[in-house]
């Protein structure tokens, strides 16, 4: 009967890390492909230069490929080292996600704040040699959200010392447009018109939230469970 148990929760932890595993791949994949298609497009951040999108998917599924491999291993090996090593892995991240929302959410205004100083700052970097991601991340963000400047159009006055900002403010687009009059420029600030736009999608971002919560909890429930019963059937071998 312990015996039937443990065949049956193992096929479970094997295939629901597979799954895991199998995700990983999917993220990795993605990743490389930005890395690869979209090179150029970095973060806004002049902070942290590195934080793009195609990192951050990189080092994310890197992650849950090499989480996912050990759950496999540990299931079909029955292996308590592995399976404990798994369920102590998922839950240390479990708890840094759920310790970053609720800081967040304890700070957000500090956090807006510090924002809009970091982007502000990285202003300054646009169009100089060697910053090509940060130009472009700038030009599609003004571009799409029809925005001009982190809190308005005057942010690029002191980065041109000059009255005037980039083309990609332009409510039509044509060369040097950014040197026409104010009336022809965007007039909404980037920072809010993309933080509305997350509020706005709160919903979805909410419930994929929620369901990598539940992943992440059914993955420890079938680490736990699965230990418990290698543990009963050695002991019971014994």
């Amino acid at each position: 009967m312990a015996r039937g148990c443990l065949q049956g929760v193992k096929y479970l932890m094997f295939a629901f890390n597979l799954l895991f595993w199998l995700g990983g791949c999917g993220i990795l994949g993605v990743g490389i492909w930005l890395a690869a298609t979209q090179g150029s497009f970095a973060t806004l951040s002049s902070s942290f230069p590195s934080l793009s999108a195609a990192n951050l998917l990189i080092v994310t599924g890197a992650f849950v490929m090499a989480i996912g491999f050990v759950g496999c291993i540990g299931a079909i090996k029955e292996n308590r080292c592995l399976l404990l090593t798994f369920f102590v892995a998922l839950l240390l991240v479990f708890l840094l996600e759920a310790c970053i929302t609720i800081l967040f959410f304890a700070y957000t205004d500090k956090i807006d704040k510090y924002a809009q100083r970091d982007l502000k700052k990285g202003l300054h970097l646009y169009g100089t040699p060697g910053n090509v991601g940060l130009t472009n991340a700038w030009s599609i963000i003004q571009t799409d959200f029809r925005c001009c400047g982190v809190s308005n159009y005057t942010d690029w006055f002191e980065v041109y010392n000059a009255t005037r900002v980039p083309d990609s403010c332009c409510l039509e687009f044509s060369e040097s447009c950014g040197l026409h009059a104010p009336g022809t420029w965007w007039k909404a600030p980037c920072y809010e018109t993309v933080k509305m736009w997350l509020q706005e999608n709160l919903l979805a971002v909410g419930v994929f939230g929620l369901c990598t919560a539940l992943v992440q909890i059914l993955g420890l429930t079938f680490a736990m469970t699965m230990y418990c019963q290698v543990v009963r059937a050695d002991t019971y071998c014994a």
